[in-house]
């Protein structure tokens, strides 16, 4: 979820405090739990947004001041206090521009990951143009990186009933999960029949996908988002931790996503009402404090972990059943 005046223009400087960084967490140890959640960002600056689409042409993008290198830099200290690897879902065109960042992330031991490279919702293109695009993505982060990129998200969730042909491109260009597809209800993505957790996409040619949905709890019959962006940034992050808790008592890693112009509550201001302003814009000081909160009580380590681990375990219990099966007549 993304969720106006003369904007400030400088870049933001120093730590952002918030009023839940300084709760006891005592009570919640996160040593000694055996679920490991991922954690991810997703790497774009703010004004290529969805739901600012509209107030900033495509072709106005690099006359505009960018944060990302700062605001980036501040998610890299939040997990470095922390100890944590999380996995950066880069958008190629901020790659394309600023190398340095994306080798940065690498560098300090963290998952680099495809965000695309145009950051256009899927049903805006055709599957040949979906196909050049996440191409383009894979090849440019592996060239500045030197390593594979596994994971792909799309902008703005934008797997949905409509697009669910995008799986299988992706698998066929050698990625190895996708965590686009939200099983809830909204008015721009979303899937609410699709299953909660980690799961296998079969395309029609026999290709396989691992699908990491972003984390939902199960309410009164509903799917509810807890543990990103603007639910994040709305929710208590008590509630969140208990919601992600709770996923982990069902055996299930939680995923929680974010981006780094979340964190930057000094960003300049689009004149945008209602809605679309509060989607943006609701919490943004309070982000940083958030995520420390849950780095401090949960486990956390990058997507690609969290997916290599389940596929190791059904691999197990495969084998396991096949040793079961066999007979001795």
């Amino acid at each position: 979820m993304e969720c106006g005046g003369s904007p400030p223009r400088g870049l933001p400087t120093g730590r952002i405090e918030d009023e839940d960084d300084d709760e006891d967490d005592s009570e919640r140890p996160k040593t000694g739990m055996s679920v490991q959640n991922a954690m991810t960002c997703d790497v774009e600056d703010y004004y290529q947004v969805e739901n600012l689409a509209g107030l900033v042409a495509r072709e106005d993008w690099p006359t505009m001041d960018s944060r990302l290198a700062a605001n980036t830099d501040r998610v890299l200290e939040l997990f470095a206090d922390a100890g944590v690897r999380a996995t950066f879902f880069v958008l190629g065109w901020c790659a394309e521009r600023e190398p340095e960042v994306v080798r940065r992330v690498a560098e300090a031991g963290h998952e680099v990951a495809s965000h695309g490279y145009a950051h256009r919702m899927i049903a805006e293109q055709t599957p040949e143009e979906f196909r050049a695009d996440v191409r383009r993505a894979k090849a440019l982060l592996e060239d500045i990186v030197g390593q594979p990129v596994a994971g792909y998200r799309a902008p703005t969730f934008s797997i949905t009933e409509r697009t669910r042909w995008a799986a299988g491109v992706l698998a066929e260009e050698g990625y190895r999960y996708d965590s686009s597809i939200f099983p809830i209800r909204h008015d721009r993505y979303g899937i609410p029949t699709a299953p909660r957790f980690l799961h296998a996409l079969e395309s029609a040619n026999g290709h396989q996908l691992v699908e990491l949905p972003p984390t939902t709890v199960r309410l009164l019959g509903a799917n509810l988002p807890v543990a990103g962006g603007g639910y994040l940034r709305l929710l208590p992050v008590r509630l969140v931790a208990a919601a992600l808790r709770r996923v982990n008592r069902e055996g299930h890693p939680a995923v929680v996503y974010f981006h780094p112009w979340e964190l930057d509550p000094e960003q300049p201001r689009f004149p945008v009402r209602g809605l679309r302003r509060f989607r943006h814009y609701v919490g943004l000081a309070r982000t940083a404090g958030k995520l420390r909160h849950l780095l401090r009580t949960l486990e956390f380590t990058t997507a690609g972990a969290v997916v290599e681990r389940w596929l190791a375990e059904r691999r197990q219990g495969s084998g396991a059943a096949s040793s079961g099966s066999g007979g001795t007549g």
